[in-house]
């Protein structure tokens, strides 16, 4: 950040008009500081399993507005580096963000996105649109292309409650690429190693009028079955009291279901699983 001057007053920056990005602010003045600066030289790539990294994150939509969830597990290659990390984050009052990849770099760029949107906020006096808060992650993420082609790739998952959208519509999922390419999502999405199962999970019980209680159990069933085929995905973890992150985006804005709201669905979830193993089956 620009400093003081001789006389310990702030730094002429931050009088000066300019853009309403925070993150443009910051490579004016401090380029250093911004998680999206190369972290190795041109050229070199990054051992796979050198740093932690975090899957999977999924969201999807249902009767009051948008869930989003994470598992807890980050690995190193074939090691657990961390059983309890928490991917699932808000963003402001009514967008929460997901992760998956390099862990330190994400966490950064999360923090980085929640200060831009409040500097915006400030800036502008008016709150960003959904759509453009999906625009400035997708450009903040390309900024870290460089990174994401030594190894070192961040793929978040935005969702988002569209208060200016119609009834019935304000639940959004927003996917991007590790290039920045922005895509939004019908119903659900996953990202990570182990999406592929729980976008297959979420497409047998998925259905848009879902209660809260009964997307929370959709979303548990998802990282269950992509912890049962994803090594890197983690289950809930019943004797350590660890249980997957999940949250909801509606009109009173964003809450992250207690604990032991999350624990007892959880458990009830493992319950059912010992009589029927692969699951709940797709309702006819």
């Amino acid at each position: 950040m620009p400093g003081n001057d001789a006389a310990g007053l702030p730094s002429e920056a931050f009088f000066t008009p300019g853009t309403s990005s925070f993150t443009e602010f910051l490579a004016a003045h401090r380029p250093g500081l911004l998680p999206t600066t190369p972290a190795l030289p041109g050229g070199i790539r990054m051992a796979p399993g050198a740093f932690p990294h975090g899957t999977t994150v999924l969201a999807l939509t249902y009767r009051d507005g948008v869930l989003i969830a994470g598992d807890r597990r980050a690995t190193m290659g074939h090691l657990i580096a961390q059983r309890d990390l928490v991917k699932v984050h808000p963003a402001d009052d009514y967008t929460a963000v997901a992760f998956a990849g390099t862990v330190g770099l994400a966490l950064d760029m999360v923090r980085l996105y929640q200060v831009e949107l409040t500097h915006f906020e400030k800036i502008e006096g008016t709150p960003m649109t959904l759509a453009g808060k999906a625009t400035r992650l997708a450009a903040m993420i390309r900024q870290n292309l460089a990174q994401a082609m030594q190894g070192l790739a961040v793929v978040p998952l935005l969702a988002g409650y569209d208060v200016t959208a119609p009834d019935g519509g304000r639940g959004r999922i927003f996917g991007f690429d590790a290039a920045g390419g922005l895509y939004e999502k019908r119903d659900f999405h996953a990202e990570g190693s182990g999406s592929p199962y729980a976008r297959g999970a979420l497409k047998k019980l998925y259905r848009p009028d879902l209660t809260r209680r009964e997307a929370a159990l959709a979303a548990l069933q998802a990282l269950y079955d992509a912890a049962d085929d994803d090594s890197a995905t983690g289950g809930p973890d019943l004797n350590r009291r660890i249980f997957p992150v999940v949250c909801v985006i509606t009109a009173d804005g964003f809450e992250r279901l207690p604990e032991a709201e999350t624990g007892d669905l959880s458990r009830e979830m493992v319950e059912r699983r010992t009589a029927h193993p692969d699951g709940p089956h797709a309702t006819p």
